[in-house]
Parts: C-alpha cells; sequence; structure tokens
C-alpha cells in the first residue's frame, strides 16, 4: 500500500525554497506515494510546474481575510456569519499594529491564523511542513500524521526568528530537516534539545534538467561581458551592492550589462539606485522569468551577492553551468564555493564585489581553471531523496 504524504507550503512564488519543493516533487517515486499538496494561497510561478501526480487540496479561504485590509476582512467575515474568524482577525490587526520586524510579525500572528483555519480532515502516514513558521506551525496544528518532518532553508539566527516562539512546535516533530551543515550547527547549538533529531538534506538539482533548459535561446547578441545573478529582491539577498559594483566596473571603463532575474520588495528602490549612478544600459532587472538557466548559461560571470544564504539553489545551478562565480562571504558559502577552486569568494561590500568581478574580467586564465574545475565536480543531488525516504521509516 502506497504511504500517504503531505506536504504543506505558503504558495510556489519565485524562490528557492519554491523551486526545491518543485524539484523534490519531480522526483518522488510515486509509485510508492500517495501525494497531497496544501497551499495557504494557490499563486506563484512554480504552480504550472507542480507534477500531475500530486493532489493539490483546495485553498483555505479563510487565509485571504489576512491579506486583506482590516476593514473588508471584518466586512465580508460578518456578512457570511464567521464571528469567530473576526475576532481572531481584530486580534491579529493588533499584531500586524504593534510588531514592524516582519520575520516576528508572521510568528506571532500564526496564534490568530491559526485558529482561523479548518484542520485538514484527511489522516496521512508523513506531513511535512516545507519553510520555516507557517508551513511548520500547520503541520502540527492542523494535520493528523503518523510522522510530521519540517524543514529550514534558511540561516536561522541570520533571519532573526524568536526560537521561544519556535521551541514547542519544534518539539512536537519527528525530524527538523536543513539544508547544509552550517544551518544545521546554527539549529543544533539553537535548539539544543532536538539536535537529536536534525537531519541534512541538500536541495534536490538535475544537471541533466538544467542543461536541456538552458538550450533556450535568450537573443542576446551583444559584445558586452554578462554578469547575471539570481533572487528575490530583497534586503537577504544584497543586490544594492550589486548595483554599486556595477557603477565601479562601468566607471573604470568595463563593458558590462548586469542582468538580475527575480523580483521582490526591493525593486523600487534598486530602481532608484539605477537611476541615480546612470546605470540603464548596464543594470537590468529582468524580473521573474520561467526559465533562468539560458539566461545562466549565456553570462561570463555569475554573482551572487547576498548577505545570508541557507544553501543557495541559484549557485549549484551556476555550478552545474561551469560559469565563473564571485560570491560574497555569507556564513553557509562554504559548503558550496571552495575560494579559487570553483568560485571567488569576497568580502560582504561593493568594492570587494567589484574587485572580485575586476579579476575574473582581467584574467581569462583564471576563468577558464574555475570552469574546469566545475565541469570535474559530480554536481547532481538527486539521490537525496533517499535521504527523506529513511526519514518515512
Amino acid at each position: 500500500m502506497k504511504k500517504k504524504l503531505l506536504f504543506v507550503m505558503n504558495n510556489l512564488t519565485c524562490g528557492g525554497a519554491e523551486k526545491a519543493l518543485i524539484s523534490l516533487l519531480e522526483t518522488i517515486d510515486y509509485s510508492a506515494y500517495e501525494v497531497d499538496l496544501f497551499l495557504m494561497k494557490h499563486q506563484g510561478l512554480f504552480m504550472n510546474k507542480i507534477p500531475e501526480q500530486v493532489h493539490l487540496l483546495p485553498e483555505p479561504p479563510e487565509y485571504s481575510y489576512y491579506d486583506m485590509s482590516f476593514k473588508k476582512a471584518v466586512l465580508d467575515c460578518i456578512k457570511r456569519g464567521k464571528w469567530d474568524v473576526a475576532l481572531y482577525r481584530l486580534l491579529a490587526g493588533t499584531i500586524f499594529k504593534r510588531e514592524k520586524d516582519p520575520i516576528l510579525c508572521e510568528q506571532k500572528v500564526w496564534k490568530y491564523i491559526g485558529r482561523s483555519l479548518q484542520a485538514v480532515e484527511k489522516p496521512y502516514d508523513i506531513a511535512i511542513g516545507y519553510l520555516e513558521k507557517n508551513p511548520i506551525y500547520f503541520c502540527i496544528d492542523k494535520v493528523n500524521a503518523r510522522k510530521k518532518i519540517g524543514f529550514i532553508h534558511c540561516n536561522y539566527d541570520m533571519m532573526g526568528m524568536d526560537p521561544q516562539l519556535d521551541e514547542p512546535y519544534f518539539a512536537k516533530l519527528d525530524y527538523l530537516v536543513t539544508v547544509s551543515e552550517e544551518c544545521a550547527n546554527i539549529l543544533k547549538a539553537r535548539f539544543p534539545a532536538i539536535k537529536h533529531k536534525i537531519e541534512i538534506m541538500y536541495n534536490i538539482v538535475s544537471p541533466a534538467a538544467i542543461n536541456k533548459l538552458a538550450e533556450e535561446p535568450t537573443g542576446w547578441d551583444d559584445e558586452t561581458i554578462r554578469l547575471v545573478s539570481v533572487g528575490r529582491l530583497n534586503h537577504h539577498k544584497g543586490f544594492e551592492l550589486a548595483v554599486e559594483s556595477c557603477n565601479q566596473l562601468v566607471r573604470h571603463g568595463y563593458p558590462v550589462k548586469w542582468y538580475v532575474i527575480g523580483e521582490g520588495e526591493e525593486r523600487a528602490k534598486l530602481e532608484r539606485m539605477i537611476e541615480e549612478y546612470g546605470l540603464h544600459d548596464a543594470f537590468t532587472l529582468l524580473g521573474i522569468k520561467d526559465n533562468p538557466y539560458p539566461f545562466m548559461k549565456e553570462a561570463d560571470i555569475y554573482v551572487q551577492p547576498s548577505r545570508n544564504e541557507g544553501k543557495s539553489i541559484a549557485i549549484d545551478e551556476a555550478k552545474i553551468l561551469h560559469k565563473p562565480i564571485v560570491v560574497t562571504n555569507f556564513t553557509t558559502v562554504k559548503d558550496q564555493i571552495t575560494d579559487k577552486q570553483n568560485g571567488l569568494i569576497v568580502d560582504m561590500n561593493a568594492q570587494s564585489v567589484f574587485e572580485g568581478i575586476k579579476a575574473l574580467i582581467d584574467d581569462e586564465k583564471l576563468r577558464d581553471r574555475l570552469s574546469m574545475n566545475l565541469s570535474r565536480e559530480k554536481l547532481g543531488t538527486e539521490a537525496e531523496i533517499d535521504k527523506l525516504y529513511q526519514l518515512f521509516t
């Protein structure tokens, strides 16, 4: 008999964890597992990537009240006779107003969101909250399953979450899975009582699939030096460092074009910086791309100027495409890059990013050596699915 699995996620917007979930779902053995997917919101670039074998559960209608204005949400609740949900939305509003840190706000407001949502009726063998905060909380509070597994895709300390809010939830998990050695060490130090439950499973990436998708044309035909970065436009990804570095490259006479694939809350800020530096012809925010791999393949250099990563899927993908890489020295970087062997690790400031890129532009032999070293690495991680299967037993 097939084991029944439930994956819980916020949505399928264009992010590393969302992409990792799709890769995982594409790899599961459906002859052995029956898979359901619960999304708080049915939205995101990857909605059309859900494998046909996966059963998508209905979207919880009450969740949308927490994205509405207070007045609209409460009036709609009263109209529909949902007096309890109206009360919870009222109480949640006090947290939205008082807590300005979005990470802590999401943690704190769950107690009211959770009370608003219906439990999943179907019982499961294994339930998996595939992201920190709401998916794990929902998995614990609203799902009946023999085993429960949570995933953390980030450096827990760098994200600024409150361990006291997470501790009672983590204690109820059978396993807490994270994506790198450094992330695991941080969790073990922060939650010593459950360190025996903490496991590592690397994100699943398939070289065959990436190389096939990378064959699509980009339409680029200029003779400039192409720099590409991929990531959500937020503070953690450090793209303002990229704009500042690009400005220095242009001022030093390098004919560069820097393309950033991704979307996020810092777009307006980055657009203002591009305007201030006069970089309209040199720095382009491409937005979300359904298939970023042709752009990555056409890059001369891949740059990741992040402040914080768990284990960057984009870096793994650039490695698979054998791109010379410049990456900032965030805490988990050495899980993926060895300095001057398969990439350059630079300090986390615009000057250092500029100097790293300049070094690769000026030294063709260095670029070739990094690419050659990457071509010799075994980079596919499809076998990581076996680690998850072991947790199911």
